[in-house]
C-alpha cells in the first residue's frame, strides 16, 4: 500500500540537497581541492535524484506551497533532468580529465541542471522567468566552456542573442498575462474565471509570444542555426542540452495548455514545426558529421513534439520529450563509437521479401483502421493511427521483410513485438501517473487536424518522389541546399585553432 508523504518536508529536503550539490560544485572550483573530490561530488548529487524519485512515487495530486507547485508532472521533469545530469557528470569524470576547464565544467553543469529543476517546480511565474533565465545563461557558459577557442566564443554569442530574445518573449508574455488576470501564480492564471477575463486578441498575442519563447530553445525554423553551431561544445554538454533543455517547449506549453488550446497560435506553431521537421530530417540524412546528424534529428523530433502540443496531445508530448531525451543523450555519449568497421553490401529485393512487404502493408493498414474506429470523432486519434501505421510498416520492412533468412525474420518479428509491448507498458505507466495533472482536450480544432493531415500526405508524397528521382536535377539541388543548410557559418570555422599554438610553443621549449 502506497503511503503518501507530506509535500513540505520533501520540498525542504530537496531544496537543501540541491543547495549542497551547488556548494559542493563550487568547492571543487578551488585549485587546492584534490581532483578525487569529484567522486564525493557525484555521491552528493545522487541525493536530490533519490528525493525526486521518492516525491514522484508518493505524490498523486497537485500541491501549492508558496511559489512552488508540486505535482507528478513537476517531479517527473525534475527527476528526468537531474538523472540525465548525474549520468553525464559520471561519464565526464574521465572524459574531461586533463582539460583546463575540468573544475569549471562540473560547477556549471550542476548549477544549470539545478536551476532547470527549480524552474519546473515554480508556480509563481516570476520565479519561473528567473530560474529559466539562469538555465539559459548556464547553457551559454557551457557552450563557451573553452573561451580560448574563437569558434566556441562565437557559437556562444550567437546562441546567447537568440536566448535573450526567447527569454524576453517569455517575460513579456507573463507580464501581459499577469496584467490581464491579476495573478502571478500559474495555477490561478489557468483557472476558468481568470481566462474568461482575457479577450480573444490578447489571448492570441500572449500565445504568439509563448510560441516564440519555445521555438527558439527547441531550435525550430528559422532559429535552428544556434543548435547546429552548438556542436562545437563538448559532447557531454550536447547530451545534456538535447536531453534536458532543448525539449523545454513541451513542458512549458503543457503548463499553459488551458490558455493555448483552441487558439490561432496553434496553426502558426504547426507551420513552423512542420518546416522544421522537413529541414531537420533532410539535414540528418545528408550530413556526414555524426553530431550534426544528431542535431538534425533533434530539430525534427522537437518539431514533432510541438505539433503534438498544437494538437492538444500534451500527454503524448511529455512521453515523447522524456523518451527522446533519454535516447538522444545515449547517442551523444556513444558518439565515440559511431564509426562503423564495415558496411553490409545491399542485396537485391527477392520475391519473398516483396511478399513480406505486402504483409507489412496490410498489417499497417489494419492498425490504422482499428485505431481510427476506436474513436472516429477524435482528430488526433486519426493522426496517431496514421503515424503508428506508417511506423509499423517501416519497422516491419527493416526487421522482418529484409531479415536474413528465416531465423532473421523470426528474430525481427519478436523484436518488433517486444518493442510494441514495451511502448504500451510505458504509455500506460505515464497515463496512470499524469492523467490527472496534464491538461486533457478530447478534440483539437478541425482546421488544425486538416492542416496536419495535408502536411503528412504532402510529406509522404514528397518522400516518394525524391526516392524515385535521385538522378534528377531537382534532387541534386535539394541535396546540396540541405548540405549547405547544415554546414557551419564561415565565422564558426577554424581549420587550425590559434589557441593550440601556445601549447605547441611551450611544448617545444620543454624539449
Amino acid at each position: 500500500m502506497l503511503v503518501l508523504l507530506d509535500s513540505l518536508p520533501i520540498l525542504t529536503a530537496f531544496s537543501v540537497s540541491l543547495a549542497v550539490c551547488v556548494l559542493s560544485a563550487f568547492i571543487f572550483l578551488h585549485p587546492r581541492v584534490p581532483l578525487g573530490f569529484i567522486r564525493l561530488h557525484l555521491g552528493i548529487i545522487t541525493l536530490p535524484v533519490l528525493i525526486a524519485l521518492l516525491a514522484l512515487i508518493t505524490t498523486d495530486a497537485s500541491t501549492i506551497i508558496g511559489p512552488w507547485r508540486l505535482d507528478p508532472l513537476a517531479w517527473l521533469m525534475v527527476l528526468f533532468v537531474l538523472t540525465i545530469g548525474l549520468v553525464v557528470q559520471r561519464y565526464s569524470v574521465r572524459y574531461f580529465l586533463g582539460d583546463r576547464s575540468y573544475r569549471k565544467y562540473f560547477a556549471l553543469l550542476t548549477f544549470t541542471i539545478g536551476a532547470a529543476s527549480f524552474a519546473w517546480l515554480s508556480n509563481d511565474l516570476r520565479w519561473l522567468v528567473i530560474w529559466w533565465g539562469i538555465t539559459l545563461l548556464g547553457l551559454i557558459l557551457l557552450i563557451s566552456l573553452n573561451k580560448e577557442w574563437k569558434v566556441a566564443r562565437m557559437a556562444a554569442i550567437f546562441s546567447g542573442r537568440l536566448f535573450v530574445f526567447s527569454w524576453l518573449a517569455l517575460l513579456v508574455a507573463i507580464i501581459w498575462l499577469s496584467q490581464a488576470t491579476g495573478h502571478w501564480q500559474l495555477s490561478l492564471m489557468m483557472a476558468k474565471d481568470s481566462l474568461a477575463q482575457i479577450s480573444s486578441w490578447e489571448r492570441t498575442g500572449i500565445n504568439m509570444l509563448l510560441v516564440l519563447a519555445v521555438v527558439i530553445p527547441a531550435a525550430q525554423w528559422p532559429f535552428q542555426r544556434w543548435l547546429l553551431e552548438s556542436v562545437v561544445a563538448p559532447t557531454p554538454v550536447s547530451a545534456v542540452m538535447h536531453a534536458g533543455l532543448v525539449n523545454a517547449g513541451g513542458i512549458m506549453l503543457t503548463r499553459f495548455a488551458p490558455l493555448f488550446s483552441g487558439d490561432l497560435a496553434q496553426i502558426f506553431l504547426i507551420i513552423l514545426s512542420s518546416i522544421s521537421i522537413l529541414l531537420g530530417t533532410g539535414i540528418s540524412l545528408v550530413q556526414v558529421d555524426y553530431k550534426r546528424q544528431l542535431v538534425g534529428s533533434t530539430i525534427a523530433q522537437m518539431g514533432f513534439m510541438l505539433i503534438q502540443c498544437a494538437l492538444n496531445a500534451y500527454l503524448a508530448a511529455i512521453i515523447h520529450l522524456v523518451l527522446h531525451g533519454l535516447f538522444k543523450a545515449t547517442l551523444f555519449l556513444q558518439a565515440g563509437s559511431a564509426v562503423r568497421r564495415y558496411e553490409r553490401t545491399s542485396r537485391p529485393i527477392q520475391i519473398s521479401s516483396l511478399l513480406w512487404i505486402i504483409v507489412g502493408s496490410a498489417l499497417g493498414l489494419l492498425v490504422v483502421i482499428y485505431f481510427w474506429l476506436t474513436a472516429p470523432e477524435m482528430g488526433y486519434q486519426l493522426i496517431s493511427a496514421l503515424i503508428f501505421g506508417c511506423s509499423l510498416f517501416f519497422a516491419w520492412t527493416q526487421l522482418v521483410a529484409f531479415g536474413y533468412g528465416l531465423i532473421g525474420r523470426i528474430a525481427g518479428f519478436f523484436l518488433l513485438g517486444g518493442a510494441v509491448m514495451v511502448f504500451s507498458i510505458i504509455h500506460a505507466a505515464f497515463f496512470e501517473l499524469l492523467h490527472e495533472t496534464v491538461y486533457q482536450v478530447v478534440q483539437p480544432p478541425t482546421l488544425v487536424v486538416i492542416l496536419v493531415m495535408v502536411i503528412l500526405l504532402s510529406g509522404s508524397a514528397l518522400g516518394v518522389w525524391l526516392t524515385r528521382s535521385r538522378s534528377s536535377t531537382a534532387f541534386a539541388i535539394l541535396y546540396l541546399w540541405l548540405v549547405r543548410l547544415g554546414e557551419p557559418h564561415s565565422d564558426l570555422v577554424e581549420s587550425h585553432p590559434n589557441y593550440l599554438a601556445q601549447y605547441l610553443y611551450w611544448g617545444g621549449n620543454r624539449r
